[in-house]
């Protein structure tokens, strides 16, 4: 029973310095880019529509959709869109490092609407395709809802948002995904 607890010990501390290796604040993210060093990219991974009802940040280099919504399909379950990823996501990142003339070895900071449905899983899965750098922004755009109160459900703690980081309700049409150009 030892041995057993010490395993989950360790397991425990592994994922807890994973977290801290891959996550980043908001408010780092931005001081990060807004340095002299340039080897770092900064892309909003959320779909394109997501992105034109929330608002988003000029100061991310790209969006390059993680998952992307398919209006065809429907999750009754959840009474949602079904995502799926996007198949091309790890060559536009690729195509985005190459703009800027950055490798593989850039740090790639990844930013969704929570940091955890897309962010988080955007920078494992460009670990595990040959991007060791890859981290997510922690709380995402929005960042958490509130949790009770008379705002409860609205996403006004933490986050780019609520940081007081830059952002704006309408979208950049040179960094925003769009399928009408490359």
């Amino acid at each position: 029973m030892k041995r057993l607890l010490i395993a989950a010990a360790i397991g425990f501390a592994s994922l807890a310095a994973h977290a801290a290796d891959i996550g980043i604040s908001a408010k780092e993210t931005y001081a990060k880019i807004q340095q002299a060093e340039q080897n770092v990219l900064f892309l909003d991974v959320r779909d394109p529509v997501e992105i034109m009802f929330v608002g988003s940040t000029d100061a991310a280099h790209a969006n390059v959709p993680f998952m992307l919504v398919d209006r065809t399909q429907w999750n009754a379950e959840r009474g949602v869109f079904r995502l799926y990823r996007n198949p091309d996501f790890i060559n536009q990142v690729k195509l985005e490092l190459a703009r800027r003339g950055l490798s593989a070895d850039a740090e790639i900071i990844t930013l969704c609407r929570s940091g955890s449905e897309r962010g988080k899983p955007s920078a494992d899965f460009l670990r595990e395709n040959g991007f060791p750098n890859a981290r997510y922004v922690i709380h995402g755009f929005q960042g958490d809802a509130i949790k009770e109160g008379p705002q409860a459900g609205f996403r006004l703690q933490n986050g780019w948002q609520n940081s007081g980081l830059p952002w704006s309700p309408k979208m950049n049409p040179e960094k925003i995904h769009r399928v009408d150009r490359p």
